[in-house]
């Protein structure tokens, strides 16, 4: 089995919106309040843009989605629920584990930890889904064909 590129960059697309969606839309406030920023601090960030950040983050996306792909291939997973329990797994292991530090250590909020995790967690599981179905042309062209 190959790497499926247009696979790992869609799901790397819609895992960067996600993102942007995620804090941008639905947890801005929160995360907002929870991270310490004042007003000073996010005017200082609107005015550099978000330009360097961004770009960092669709970069970090693909490295996620293209390794996520070979685990993908690695369990032979081929359908949504294949995927979805790949990326979990994968989630809990590295992810969860590894950001519970956070709040150990650095002393973060938990639910900073949770606004993380919970984006992390739909985003590899979507990601995971996008990677275990996509067929490439040929693949879809020989199941389309009557036996």
């Amino acid at each position: 089995m190959k790497i499926k590129y247009l696979a790992v960059l869609v799901a790397a697309i819609l895992h960067w919106i996600l993102g942007g969606v995620w804090y941008g839309v639905l947890f801005t406030n929160k995360f907002i309040q929870l991270i310490g920023w004042d007003q000073a601090k996010l005017q200082q960030m609107e005015s550099q843009g978000p330009g360097k950040e961004l770009g960092i983050a669709l970069i970090m996306s693909l490295v996620l989605c293209y390794i996520l792909a070979h685990f993908v291939q690695y369990t032979r997973s081929t359908t949504a629920m294949g995927g979805a329990q790949t990326a979990f797994w994968l989630w809990l292991g590295f992810i969860v584990t590894t950001n519970i530090a956070t709040v150990l250590f650095e002393e973060r909020p938990m639910g900073l930890f949770l606004i993380n995790i919970s984006y992390q967690f739909v985003g590899c599981v979507i990601a995971g889904m996008i990677l275990a179905v996509w067929r490439s042309r040929e693949a879809a062209e020989v199941v389309a064909e009557p036996a």
